[in-house]
């Protein structure tokens, strides 16, 4: 595909805002927006919705719930949360397009990994810089482009700046489906893969955590009353690790476990958490069948209690016809810009399953080309910046002018 000369001034001015581009995820970056750090989510919320100010959309503050959170003591804590973002422009549009980025990272505000360095003149090392700050700042620049072209009116649009996306969403989730109810498709900038590519299907999760109660006794005197609560969540956690393999698609990941204290006593208290990814919504029911026989298996040892927390948070994202046909749109435009573009399974799961799960297709990783998410080496690709955001801005001018929409439900 050849675009149409017309969108090009809009790519080149995209073009003439690397340097600035480049300055705000370095600015974004180097504001600490761990999930539960609510303060420093606010402040990036805030700098964006300041960015946001000249689109000239409606911008709204969203509090949302506080996190509930299984403690290493077995008590349920809540912790308060950052607000959302939300900004709307042209609601009456006949083309509805949900944009959403997380403010959040995985990195808490104790975390020595604070600052942005260079690893080369195209490789910026930095929290959050691909995951995914640096798409933020994608975003918003392909919606200036648009903003700037003469054939913006028919498309109607509503971010969503979430603060909790890195804990599973689990306060935002419901924006994400009041969003589905007015929309027609979606783009999320999630960090590519490293190599360009995009994510297609993605596997379904759950987040739980079990609490194991024992009873305490002397260690040596009064061994034989205590129950260990330890050895008995070692069990369970065994057998629930046993279940990999025994479902295709499948997997489970025992990731924290603690309990105890002095050695002279016998511990009565013991948390564990895991996940469970899967590939399909049915894969649920056996989940859960399995649990259901662990927890009775624990239950009917004499003196202990076991309690189950949390649940499955985001289904898997399927490809359905209108998500194939809006990854073809993104490789013609990608071929007309120079880049290659694919999509591939991958195992991970973010708020494009949850825009999935409410029926609307959608792109989920728009974002920055980089790598080493999740870690202090997290990189992201500098030359990145202006390439995906021309391949947003290119995207979202051939859809403003497209004939055919019918795909999209569109008259």
């Amino acid at each position: 595909m050849v675009f149409d000369p017309k969108f090009q001034p809009g790519l080149d001015w995209i073009d003439s805002r690397q340097d600035a581009m480049l300055q705000q995820t370095i600015a974004l970056a180097e504001v600490n927006s761990g999930s539960l750090n609510a303060e420093g989510v606010n402040r990036v919320g805030q700098m964006l919705a300041e960015h946001c100010q000249h689109l000239g959309g409606q911008v709204e503050v969203v509090p949302v719930a506080s996190y509930r959170h299984v403690s290493g003591q077995g008590k349920v804590e809540e912790f308060p949360l950052g607000n959302a973002i939300r900004v709307r422009k042209r609601p009456e549009a006949p083309l509805q397009i949900f944009l959403c980025g997380h403010l959040d990272t995985v990195f808490p505000k104790d975390h020595s990994f604070q600052k942005v360095s260079w690893l080369d003149d195209n490789t910026l090392n930095g929290p959050g810089v691909a995951d995914l700050k640096g798409g933020l700042v994608v975003m918003l620049t392909a919606l200036e482009a648009l903003e700037r072209s003469s054939f913006s009116d028919r498309i109607g649009w509503e971010i969503l700046f979430n603060p909790d996306e890195e804990i599973g969403s689990p306060s935002s989730a419901k924006l994400i489906t009041e969003a589905a109810e007015r929309v027609h498709l979606g783009m999320i900038y999630e960090p590519s893969f490293p190599d360009g590519n995009l994510a297609g299907q993605r596997k379904g999760s759950g987040n739980f955590s079990v609490v194991v109660r024992g009873r305490a006794a002397h260690a040596g005197r009064e061994h034989h009353f205590g129950r260990n609560a330890i050895r008995a969540m070692a069990d369970f956690v065994s057998a629930l690790d046993s279940l990999n393999g025994q479902r295709d698609g499948v997997t489970i990941n025992p990731g924290y476990i603690e309990g105890g204290g002095p050695v002279n006593i016998v511990p009565d208290l013991c948390v564990f958490r895991f996940n469970i990814r899967l590939e399909r919504a049915e894969d649920e029911a056996w989940c859960q069948a399995q649990l259901d026989h662990l927890l009775a298996a624990t239950a009917e040892k004499d003196g202990f209690s076991i309690e189950l927390h949390g649940g499955f948070g985001r289904k898997p994202k399927q490809l359905s016809q209108a998500n194939l046909r809006l990854f073809e749109l993104a490789r013609q435009c990608g071929d007309s810009l120079g880049m290659r573009i694919e999509h591939k399974p991958t195992g991970g799961c973010c708020d494009g399953n949850n825009l999935a799960a409410a029926g609307i297709p959608n792109i989920d990783t728009l974002g920055v080309q980089g790598g080493a998410i999740h870690s202090s080496d997290e990189y992201m690709k500098v030359d990145s910046l202006v390439q995906r955001a021309k391949l947003s801005a290119l995207m979202l001018m051939e859809l403003a002018t497209s004939p055919d929409l019918d795909w999209l439900g569109v008259d």
